[in-house]
């Protein structure tokens, strides 16, 4: 039983007359190779371990350029943003740093030694910049005004006196 045909359709396995029509084989496409060549499983795996090892390690030196980008647009005044800002850029490499142990263990290959020593200096320096920010804020005690309450007070010597007294 034939089923109907719509007007739009095109069949091309037969010709206006109802006949069965096989395909006449095609010649292979120029580069095309029928068996591909086998690649050593074990060789891509070390390759793409130790390319996902060092995304991982300059991940935090990738962050860096935009952090600056933040803090400068942030201004140097004591609100709730640049605080807020501050805060994060501090808290985020301690955090990490909390969590060392199993962050290093996800480095394998040859690089491993120089792919930790890359992520801890890259989440160093993430720090220094926040503490840098903290010192242009004002919110580091890095002036000698700043520990006065902590000094003696001298004990007076001396004092002198004179003049008249007006009543």
């Amino acid at each position: 039983m034939l089923r109907k045909r719509q007007k739009w359709s095109v069949d091309f396995t037969r010709d206006r007359a109802g006949r069965n029509i096989s395909p006449a084989p095609l010649p292979d496409p120029v580069g095309y190779v029928e068996t591909c060549p086998q690649v050593e499983s074990s060789d891509m795996d070390v390759s793409l371990v130790a390319k996902q090892s060092w995304g991982v390690a300059i991940g935090p030196m990738k962050q860096l350029p935009m952090n600056l980008l933040v803090m400068y647009m942030s201004g140097n005044t004591i609100s709730i943003f640049p605080i807020m800002v501050v805060g994060m850029m501090l808290w985020r490499p301690l955090q990490t740093f909390f969590s060392l142990g199993t962050l290093l263990d996800q480095f394998r290959g040859d690089h491993a030694i120089v792919q930790k020593i890359v992520f801890m200096v890259s989440n160093l320096l993430m720090v220094l910049v926040a503490l840098g920010k903290c010192h242009s804020m004002g919110l580091l005690p890095t002036s000698p005004s700043d520990w006065l309450q902590f000094l003696s007070v001298r004990e007076q010597l001396e004092v002198s006196g004179g003049g008249m007294a007006f009543t």
